[in-house]
This record gives C-alpha cells, sequence and structure tokens, in this order.
C-alpha cells in the first residue's frame, strides 16, 4: 500500500507531499511552474522528468491543500525540460474565496503554488531527501510559502510580479539555489509553533464571539462565581449585612441594580442555583417536569392538534386530501415574592451561615407557594401558573362511589387508570397524590397477599406502583366526592419556565424601631400542560 505523505509549512503532518508557489492577472489566469527538475526541495527532495506520467486533465486548484476551499481548475499539466508546467484559471466570477485568492498574490502574500501526490517510486538521497521517478499528481494548490523555493508563478498576464529586492519572479527562478537543510528546518519549526499558537488565539477569538452573541441574562452574562473569592459573592452578602453604604466602589458596581419598580439587587448565580435545588426538594415536580430558562416576557410552543391520515385507494381514484394542524401554547412567567425580617443584632453578630438561613427562609416560601400554584394554579386571570389539575384537556376517569373506591378489588381503579394512556407514556409516568392518599393504597394487596406499593431498598429512590414511581404531593386533593385525588402521567407534558434569577431587596427603614431589616426576594416563574394526552386523572363520583 503506497503512503500519503504531506510536506509543506508543517512537516510534522505525514499525509501528502506538498510542493511548490504563484502569481494571477485581473481574468484569474495563472502560469506558472509548479516544480522544477534537477534542484532539491527544502527537505532535499528531487523529483525526476518523466515522473508526472500519469496526470489528469482539469485538476482541482485548491488554496493551501485544503478541500474545503476549491478556486479554480488547472487547465493544462505538462512536463518541460525545466520542470511541471501548470496553467488554469481562478473562478473569480463564481467564487468568493478565488476574489481573495487573487488579492493575495496581487500584495505577495501567497506567491507559492504547492502539488499535492503520492509517492509510487523513489530512492534515497546521500545527504537526506529522496529521488523521486514516479509520482501520481492529486491537486496543486496556491500556497503563502512553498515546499520548493523554485515553484512559483511566471506569468500572469498582466505587470510581471516584482519580488522584495527588485528582481521578477521569472528572474527569481534562475537565481535560486538549494539552501541548507538544516536551516530550513529550523525556520520550518518557528514557523509551526506560530501556526499552533494562531490556532489558540483564533479558538479564543471564536469563544468571545459566541459569549458576545449570547442573549443577555438577568446577571448581564457575568461568570458563575466559582470560590468564596468571588467579589459579586463577597459584595452580595456585604450588602445583606450593612447595606450599600458599607461597599466598595467595585462592589458596589458588582452589584446588578433592579428596575427602579423594584430597586433590588440580583443575587449571585452561585445563590440562585442553590435556591432551585432547595426548591427541588420541596417541590416535587421540579424533579420531574421539563424546566427551562427563558430570556423574555413570553415563551410560546407548537403542539399539534392533527395528523394527517392514509386511506387505501384503487387504482385511478381520487385520492382523500389530509394534513396536519398545529396550535401554540403560550406560556407566561409570573412574579412570585415573599419577604423576611433579621434583627440588626443578628446581621452584626452573625458567625454562622446567614446566607444559608436566609436561602432555607426563601427557599420554603418559594416552594411551598410553587407547590401549590403547579397543583391547582388558575393561570393568567390570577397571576399564576396554569395547575395539572385544572387544566380541561387531561383526560378523566370517574369511580363509582361517592366514597372513592369499591369495596371489592379498589386495586382495578388504578390498573385501569395504567392502561389509559399509551405504553410510550405509561413507561415514563409518575403516581402524584397526596400522604392520605398513600396510606389508604399501602394497604392494597394482590391475590397473593402482596402489598401493590413496594418501597426500595435504597432511601434516595421513590416507593413504586405498577411499577412506576410514587410522587407524594401535599397539595393533592384527599379522596371526597367530587374531587381528584389521583394523577398519573408523564410530568415531561408539563413545562416550568424560570424567567428572573433569585432578587432580593434590602429595607433597612421599614421595620427600623424595632431593630429589624426586612429583606424581600422574588423571581418570576411560569408553567402549564403542554401535552394532556400524556396524563390522566381520577375524579371520585359525585355525592347522590
Amino acid at each position: 500500500m503506497n503512503r500519503i505523505e504531506r510536506k509543506a509549512i508543517l512537516p510534522e503532518v505525514d499525509r501528502i507531499e506538498c510542493k511548490a508557489a504563484l502569481e494571477v492577472s485581473d481574468e484569474g489566469t495563472i502560469t506558472g511552474t509548479a516544480w522544477p527538475f534537477g534542484s532539491p526541495d527544502r527537505v532535499g527532495d528531487i523529483i525526476t522528468k518523466g515522473a508526472f506520467t500519469s496526470i489528469t486533465t482539469r485538476l482541482p486548484m485548491l488554496f493551501a491543500h485544503d478541500q474545503g476551499q476549491s478556486i479554480g481548475v488547472w487547465d493544462s499539466v505538462s512536463e518541460s525540460d525545466d520542470g511541471l508546467q501548470v496553467k488554469g484559471r481562478l473562478l473569480i466570477s463564481d467564487v468568493q474565496r478565488a476574489r481573495e485568492v487573487r488579492a493575495l498574490i496581487r500584495e505577495g502574500a501567497a506567491t507559492g503554488l504547492s502539488i499535492g501526490f503520492v509517492t509510487k517510486k523513489a530512492t534515497a538521497r546521500q545527504g537526506g531527501g529522496r529521488t523521486i521517478s514516479l509520482v501520481e499528481l492529486h491537486e496543486i494548490s496556491v500556497v503563502p510559502v512553498p515546499a520548493h523555493p523554485g515553484a512559483r508563478i511566471t506569468s500572469a498576464k498582466s505587470a510581471s510580479a516584482v519580488n522584495s529586492i527588485g528582481n521578477t519572479m521569472e528572474d527569481e527562478l534562475e537565481q535560486v539555489a538549494a539552501p541548507d537543510n538544516a536551516e530550513i528546518e529550523k525556520k520550518f519549526e518557528t514557523l509551526s509553533n506560530e501556526v499552533k499558537s494562531f490556532g489558540k488565539l483564533s479558538e479564543r477569538l471564536d469563544k468571545m464571539e459566541a459569549k458576545l452573541n449570547r442573549p443577555t441574562a438577568a446577571n448581564d452574562n457575568r461568570p458563575i462565581a466559582a470560590n468564596d473569592n468571588d467579589i459579586e459573592k463577597k459584595a452580595f452578602f456585604s450588602f445583606i449585612r450593612s447595606g450599600t453604604e458599607s461597599l466598595s466602589s467595585d462592589e458596589r458596581k458588582a452589584l446588578t441594580v433592579g428596575t427602579p419598580a423594584t430597586a433590588g439587587y440580583l443575587a449571585p448565580e452561585t445563590f440562585s442555583s442553590e435556591i432551585i435545588k432547595l426548591l427541588a426538594e420541596v417541590n416535587p415536580i421540579r424533579q420531574y417536569a421539563k424546566v427551562i430558562n427563558i430570556g423574555a416576557s413570553q415563551i410560546k410552543f407548537p403542539r399539534r392538534t392533527g395528523s394527517p391520515t392514509a386511506t387505501w385507494e384503487g387504482e385511478g381514484d381520487a385520492r382523500a386530501h389530509s394534513q396536519p394542524s398545529y396550535e401554540q401554547v403560550p406560556i407566561t412567567p409570573h412574579e412570585l415574592a415573599t419577604y423576611t425580617d433579621v434583627s440588626n443584632a443578628l446581621l452584626e453578630d452573625n458567625v454562622y451561615n446567614l446566607e444559608g438561613e436566609l436561602r432555607q427562609e426563601f427557599a420554603e416560601a418559594f416552594g411551598i407557594a410553587e407547590a401549590k400554584a403547579f397543583i391547582e394554579g388558575t393561570g393568567d386571570s390570577n397571576d399564576q401558573p396554569v395547575g395539572l389539575m385544572t387544566n380541561d384537556d387531561i383526560a378523566e376517569m370517574v369511580t363509582d362511589h361517592a366514597s372513592g373506591f369499591p369495596a371489592s378489588n379498589p386495586a382495578d381503579v388504578i390498573v385501569k387508570m395504567y392502561h389509559k394512556l399509551p405504553t410510550y407514556h405509561a413507561r415514563n409516568a409518575v403516581w402524584m397524590f397526596n400522604k392520605n392518599t398513600l396510606e389508604l393504597i399501602r394497604t392494597w394487596k394482590d391475590s397473593d397477599g402482596r402489598y401493590l406499593v413496594i418501597d426500595e431498598l435504597k432511601s434516595d429512590m421513590p416507593a413504586t406502583l405498577l411499577g412506576r414511581p410514587i410522587v407524594e404531593c401535599p397539595d393533592m386533593p384527599d379522596i371526597e366526592a367530587d374531587a381528584f385525588p389521583i394523577l398519573f402521567g408523564d410530568l415531561q407534558g408539563y413545562r416550568i419556565v424560570d424567567r428572573v434569577s433569585l432578587s432580593v431587596l434590602r429595607d433597612p427603614y421599614s421595620r427600623a424601631t424595632n431593630g429589624e431589616v426586612r429583606f424581600h426576594a422574588r423571581r418570576r416563574v411560569g408553567a402549564d400542560v403542554t401535552n394532556p394526552d400524556r396524563f390522566v386523572k381520577l375524579k371520585i363520583a359525585e355525592a347522590a
């Protein structure tokens, strides 16, 4: 198997050998010597006359051997006594990159030709390098630095290109001698290191551009605090204890001032993320529902309401028309707020985790309010999220007994609920009910006397019913007439959107006569059912 090699600007890359250089006319026509016979390249290789025996016509013209940068075509490639002569055209009328390369050639930024080939036959040369007598030519590229110093553009149907010492390209071709290989290798190594450094710089610029293109978040896209020395975190907790009067100018700048209506300060992101974690512990629905952060006042989810149908038709029969239909489910974040009072003495003498205490206070207040709204929230009319149990599109099952479940085989109702959902959604679904309902269901057994509710061996795993997890929700109704005590469904069909991170306002005046400082906390949260077909709820029959 022949080895494909590359020796050009980066000699350590072992792919395809590249030897060459060039320049261009207004029409994009290039004429030059892609490889001079009789003299070695920068690594000591010589290609002899007759080596290019099988030349494919209309070879591709690339820039720097990059297959993603095809800039033209070589119409004529032939051997002469002096070397491999080429003539081609830059596709300046159709390819933007070709026009850019033409400008590079004119300014002397790209003056070389470089050939890419596979060596078929070669022998070692004394002192290094090879004598190559047979090659398979693949492409010829325009390059800034050719592997062979004599591989340059010789004409461009315009004014002759002049080099830095006043000679034309043709004169330079005659005067070039084989350079010292050791010196060339040293220069190549230096150039290689520069190219690698440029790659790292390019990567940094890409990251900066990506960051600038991100939507502006509430914290002005500042990085999350990485450790306790973060100035934002220090400024926030100094503000908690003493207010803005005690802050330095840098700490004041580190705080993000809220809108005039709230005059608050945003908590650093580490604080906010810990709040979310505690919310999930207090409000179990967040652990299973789909939660996203948004940067607008509303988000709309498309939902398919109808699908096309196919019908069997006979030959020549008219086809029935059908098409899918869609609607949009808008979710608007609503404001959730609370406050807590802390004594001045506690703020001044605090030696324990004051911020942790506040975090716990806010998490409990927000978690309790959220959990209730996610179950029975009434929607935009009351500035609340839409709750699971108030959504009219979720399918219902009704028991035959106003007092609850039938005396004989009460678990049959649960089995019917499970099979009410499509199989795909049922195997991702969870059971939701309160502790009183769970107490009743825990007493149910199968015909062999085994309890239907199975407690997992690991403490962090939920109990299961019919193989699906049980989510205990204190805000679910009790078992009574005309109530909905049980919900079964895939909570990925319920979307929760967080709009604003935790914002805290320090009010030292309202409770000043009591020696206390009041802290107001707020955030914006919205929620709604986006896929009602993933749920089924149980309704207890109405009383007679």
